[in-house]
């Protein structure tokens, strides 16, 4: 089986057990590393910078981990209380028997944001049109890769690193996710996978064009969660709580208003960015039901997930969903919004 080297956590491990406390801090103050900004985590910022934090009495100070790698090793060494990303990175450190390993305790997104970006329009489009054919889709072993490959998989293709014997399509996962655009931008006739705003904004200026929705083509996953390591989980209930109330005002704003409002409140988030992109990325996410409608997560949605990890090479066997998941504050937040 091919094991996904995240060499960033495995450096911070002992580190962490090092610096490692009561996870408590005597402020209202919540650092929150996010794994990469995008509209596509929409709920956080429109909770931002419509002061739905404030008005919990929370302060959040946001960071950009570039990587799901960066992101837990930032939890893991203390510099971050909380962290954005997809669930495998839990499921990576978890099944390594680490320590005062993280917790998932909210799910914000419940499919693949990504989108299938063209060289060229293709309104006719089929996945089985990729035969032969190169698609960049970021690291190895992360989530985007994972469901990309499942997706082809379910299509009747075979991925492999290169095309020939028994591999139909390339699948060019050498690029960090923050660098597959300029890779796409470099190549002659590969796809690739783009988050909003930036497949909007490459199709405006004819740069590329969305073909599919890789969400939409898997079907519903966990694809990204809160997680926290559990000495600051247990310590920080009350705190936690007011975070997942606040994300959620943040959904509910989305879904009951217009899209020229919501661009409005989530434009302080992408200085330079149109309110029409952004108009158009939010469109596309309500589209395709990117976003979980509670933080709760499904038990059966993370097995479909650890399937996926498992039949890609990247995971052993499965983790318990009780080593992974604790519920237990997010079904508190959502009993107050269902009164």
């Amino acid at each position: 089986m091919k094991k996904l080297s995240i060499f960033v956590c495995a450096l911070v491990l002992s580190l962490s057990f090092m610096l490692a406390g009561c996870g408590t801090t005597s402020s209202n103050v919540i650092r929150l590393n996010e794994v990469t900004h995008s509209i596509f985590y929409a709920p956080l910022y429109v909770a931002i910078n419509n002061d739905y934090f404030e008005e919990e009495g929370l302060t959040v100070e946001l960071t950009n981990g570039g990587g799901a790698d960066k992101s837990m090793a930032a939890i893991l060494s203390n510099e971050a209380d909380i962290g954005l990303m997809g669930p495998e990175a839990a499921i990576y450190v978890v099944s390594e028997g680490a320590q005062n390993s993280p917790v998932i305790f909210g799910q914000l997104t419940k499919r693949d944001g990504s989108f299938l970006m063209s060289k060229t329009p293709d309104p006719d489009f089929e996945w089985s049109d990729l035969k032969g054919k190169e698609i960049i889709g970021g690291r190895r072993g992360g989530v985007p890769a994972m469901v990309l490959q499942y997706v082809l998989e379910q299509n009747g293709l075979k991925p492999g690193d290169e095309i020939g014997g028994n591999v139909d399509t390339k699948l060019n996962l050498e690029h960090a996710f923050n660098m597959v655009t300029a890779a796409f931008e470099a190549s002659t006739d590969s796809y690739c996978t783009m988050f909003e705003p930036t497949a909007s904004e490459y199709e405006a200026l004819e740069k590329g064009y969305i073909v599919a929705s890789v969400g939409q083509a898997s079907g519903e996953i966990p694809y990204t969660a809160f997680m926290a390591k559990e000495d600051y989980l247990k310590n920080n209930q009350e705190k936690i709580e007011k975070f997942l109330t606040a994300v959620m005002k943040g959904y509910y704003y989305i879904m009951n208003n217009s899209l020229d409002d919501v661009a409005k409140a989530l434009e302080p988030s992408f200085a330079g960015t149109s309110l029409e992109s952004i108009k158009k990325a939010v469109e596309s996410y309500k589209m395709i039901d990117a976003w979980n409608n509670t933080p709760v997560m499904n038990a059966n949605a993370l097995d479909k997930l650890q399937t996926i990890m498992v039949d890609a090479g990247y995971l052993d066997a499965k983790v318990a969903f009780s080593d992974l998941v604790d519920n237990s504050i997010a079904m508190k937040v959502m009993e107050k919004f269902n009164s």
